[in-house]
């Protein structure tokens, strides 16, 4: 009998294997690896599975499913269905990848969102519904977070606690806290807390207590809770404050001889009556050829604001100061704000000019000069003086009965403008000659397709406890727009000096792109409901129509929604090195020169100025504009914060007067209620359509109106109503209005 000769057992084929090793390059698609990495990864060491996979991958090579970018190393075929972006999460659940090399944003399920969260940048792959139209995708990888830090009510429990974060702005979770890690913290605390992990099978992420703000509803909680939830700071660093206090701010003769001496120069500021910090003064003298000589004199921040010191560092982070309702929060510690970079009547103070020889007729200009100098302020002026001396423009008498008309409600410190003025009437006549050269710049500026947005401000009267006791509205005036526009023209003419210099030079712009099509025509169909047309054709057409409908709004009750609605349309303004024009301005070059106490680009702007003055070769391009992305961004968290806390004293405001009856105008329309902006005071709250009884609402999109399904009564955005408050939520800043009646 033959022996059988005895079978080598094999090893099982590993199930899946397809599947396993497309996962495993996928998870990580930019990175190539070798079989055995490969084999590592799927938990084999044995040579019959390894040659299983060195198969596979050599089948997988030949449908084009991997590529082999090196020898013995394979990569996912790159997928043109991965993109990079930032998620915005919506409020129904999901989100939208904002990718900037994409038409259309990509939708992104709950179930897809793979623990990235509101704004932090990741890669998405996209797949499409066969029902939808839209892109849908699925979240592959978190490549930057764009904040640890949420602001949220703390619920400690025996063995745990939560962050209940619903109030962070879009933040869909809550974070699980160990009670090691609450800190001082006591339940119902309003609080700050940092995730530190999030486990694979965890529904919530992990986190650290890092700061207690206090219990919800007090002031300062909620206030400090604003600047917390966008990562602002309320306080400077004591090593950053103890910096400042130590810098020399005495004026020095050597430092003198190195500048132009304009002290002789009749020089004024005209700021806010309440206003703390002057960073910017006008010059003016008349020269023997008739012309004028105009300065615009900037505090030279950079001076004292030196690279690489921890002051510089804290500056640049911050990058703006951020005006709340009851407070500012700095850029720059009040020695320097305050004190040695303010331009405070009396006192000589180093400061960074730009100086024109105008025509006085037309305003021209026939002469420039940039550079730094040393100037002394004669006298500071309030806009209101101002504004008193420009209205009478009379005799020097009826100037100072209406400077005493006013004297009750500006601060004790200005009135050595008075005085001033007693003994120097040419300040009078410098005023009244800027105003006249402001308004021919303004009205060329117009011409020139300038949009004129003097969009109406909200102010409060605040008690010591800052408490509102009243709202009035803030707007521009003839002293205003003096110094707007003299500032404009040093913005302009600074960026223009250095953007026509060749070869090209690193500069610190501040652009903005024209509107979106799609806004513009969706501001067309809202105007055209309250009798208004725009015409939209080109360029030209469309600022013309544009200025045209903000005049023809003034003082209608739908003024504040259509300026709203208008400036919505309008591109946001950013710094860049990479010069496109200002659009709003009209302006082919522009960059932002003169507020360098409250904006840390103005000191980036200052700094290549001198640099260039002086000779130097072009600045890191690459550098600067990861300076100006910085700077972008944090002036827009800036901007939300004091519009939360505007929104804040609203709805404190409005506690004080839920039982009164409101006339207002409906200024939003949407599918769950009718937005209501109360007309005297600006406050805006929302009509949810479960509260509207006589009938029940159905919302129409074309028509921007609900409709009763019964009676068919039409509420249409603009329509005047009376309402009256049902809740005034001071922690979610939110108020919500009863529906009483509306006006036939």
């Amino acid at each position: 009998m033959t022996r059988k000769k005895k079978r080598r057992r094999s090893s099982p084929k590993i199930s899946n294997i397809t599947e396993r090793i497309v996962r495993i390059l996928k998870e990580d698609h930019h990175k190539s690896f070798n079989y055995k990495q490969i084999c590592a990864k799927l938990g084999v060491d044995d040579a019959s599975t390894r040659n299983q996979v060195i198969k596979k991958l050599a089948q997988l090579k030949a449908k084009e499913q991997v590529i082999e970018p090196e020898r013995g190393k394979y990569q996912l075929t790159p997928n043109r269905n991965y993109h990079t972006g930032i998620l915005d999460i919506s409020g129904k659940g999901g989100g939208y990848v904002m990718v900037t090399d994409l038409e259309q944003d990509i939708y992104v399920p709950p179930q897809h969102l793979n623990k990235a969260l509101n704004g932090d940048e990741v890669e998405v792959y996209i797949y499409r519904q066969r029902r939808s139209k839209k892109n849908e995708g699925e979240i592959t990888k978190i490549l930057k977070r764009k904040t640890e830090e949420f602001v949220g009510v703390i619920e400690i429990q025996k063995k745990f606690a939560f962050v209940h974060t619903s109030e962070s702005g879009k933040m869909y979770t809550d974070v699980f806290v160990p009670l090691k890690k609450i800190g001082d913290a006591q339940d119902g605390d309003k609080v700050v807390v940092t995730l530190e992990d999030w486990p694979d099978k965890a529904d919530s992420p992990f986190g650290r207590v890092t700061k207690v703000l206090g219990k919800p509803g007090e002031h300062n909680t909620e206030i400090h809770s604003i600047l917390a939830q966008y990562g602002l700071p309320y306080e400077f660093p004591q090593e950053v404050e103890e910096y400042a206090n130590k810098i020399d701010t005495s004026i020095k003769e050597s430092e003198i001889k190195k500048r132009r001496d304009m002290r002789d120069i009749l020089t004024f500021t005209i700021d806010p009556k309440d206003a703390k910090d002057f960073d910017d003064a006008l010059s003016f003298q008349k020269l023997e050829n008739g012309n004028y000589e105009i300065g615009i004199h900037i505090a030279d921040v950079s001076h004292y604001l030196v690279p690489g010191t921890i002051l510089d560092e804290e500056a640049y982070e911050r990058a703006t100061s951020v005006y709340l309702v009851d407070r500012v929060v700095p850029m720059l510690p009040e020695i320097l704000s305050n004190g040695a970079c303010s331009l405070r009547p009396n006192e000589e103070k180093y400061t960074f000019s730009a100086v024109f020889e105008m025509d006085p007729a037309s305003a021209k200009i026939k002469k420039q000069w940039f550079g730094r100098t040393v100037t002394y302020s004669d006298a500071r002026f309030a806009y209101e003086e101002a504004q008193a001396i420009i209205e009478q423009n009379v005799s020097s008498s009826a100037v100072e009965r209406s400077l005493n008309s006013i004297e009750n409600s500006i601060p004790a410190e200005v009135s050595l403008t008075r005085k001033t003025y007693k003994t120097d009437p040419s300040i009078a006549e410098a005023i009244l000659e800027l105003d006249r050269l402001a308004k021919i710049m303004r009205r060329q500026r117009m011409k020139d397709g300038a949009i004129s947005f003097d969009k109406v401000e909200v102010k409060f009267n605040l008690d010591e406890d800052a408490n509102p006791t009243g709202v009035f509205f803030k707007t521009s005036k003839d002293a205003n727009k003096l110094i707007e526009e003299f500032m404009l023209l040093a913005n302009r003419k600074v960026s223009e000096f250095i953007g026509k210099q060749t070869p090209k030079k690193t500069f610190v712009y501040r652009i903005h792109d024209e509107p979106d099509d799609e806004k513009l025509a969706a501001l067309e169909k809202v105007v055209g409901n309250f009798g208004y047309k725009l015409n939209l054709k080109d360029r030209k057409s469309t600022t013309a129509s544009l200025n045209k409908l903000l005049v023809d709004v003034n003082g209608k009750k739908e003024q504040n929604m259509v300026d709203t609605l208008a400036i919505r349309t309008m591109s946001k303004a950013i710094y860049s090195t990479d010069n496109i024009g200002h659009y709003g301005l009209a302006f082919d070059y522009y960059s932002h020169f003169t507020s360098p106490i409250r904006r840390y680009p103005d000191v980036m702007v200052h700094r290549l100025l001198q640099h260039y003055l002086e000779g130097g070769k072009p600045a890191n391009q690459e550098a600067y504009e990861e300076k100006c992305k910085h700077s972008s961004n944090m002036e827009q968290l800036a901007t939300k914060s004091e519009r939360d806390s505007i929104k804040y004293m609203q709805v404190k405001y409005m506690q004080d007067h839920e039982d009164q009856e409101f006339l207002g105008v409906i200024s939003g329309v949407t599918e769950w209620g009718i937005y209501v902006e109360i007309i005297e005071n600006k406050c805006e709250g929302m009509v949810r359509l479960r509260d509207i009884k006589d009938d029940h609402y159905e919302f129409d999109q074309d028509t921007y109106s609900i409709i009763g399904k019964n009676t068919k009564h039409q509420i249409t955005l603009g329509d005047e109503v009376m309402v009256k408050v049902k809740n005034a939520d001071l922690v979610k800043k939110q108020l919500d209005f009863w529906l009483v009646g509306v006006k036939e």
